[in-house]
């Protein structure tokens, strides 16, 4: 009995740090976005932008974020170039996605330059981080 009931306050922490490691990072980042001049995130501009077809000049010309992760973030992707896998992109199925600063940065830059052909603004890397949070 003792040990299940340690086993469930355990594991009950670790989803719950999780979610703070989770939530701490994404308000780190709009606080951030907002020092860089972000507007007041909008949940519903991050779908639109995530959802926008770009045409750009790399070889795969038309693209946008659900080419590779997807219409449903809450499913595996798959890159449409390499086919890589991409873990779901829904914090509340992937509670690892959001949590690290450097990784949300380093995939930001990566993603927008290569879909929008430019890096993200600070506005619309704060709407698209309020969008994936509520998913």
């Amino acid at each position: 009995m003792k040990t299940t009931y340690l086993f469930i306050l355990l594991f009950t922490g670790l989803a719950t740090g999780n979610v703070a490691a989770e939530t701490s990072t994404i308000n780190e980042l709009l606080n951030l976005y907002k020092q860089q001049g972000a507007a007041t995130p909008n949940a519903q501009a991050g779908q639109r932008l995530w959802h926008k077809t770009f045409t750009g000049t790399v070889p795969f010309t038309e693209r946008s974020c659900t080419s590779c992760h997807g219409d449903d973030l809450k499913r595996v992707g798959k890159h449409v170039k390499t086919n890589k896998i991409i873990k779901p992109m829904a914090p509340s199925v992937n509670p690892g996605r959001l949590s690290k600063t450097s990784k949300v940065e380093k995939w930001f830059k990566r993603n927008c330059k290569w879909t929008l052909d430019r890096e993200c603004t600070a506005t619309e890397k704060a709407n698209i981080l309020v969008y994936l949070k509520q998913l």
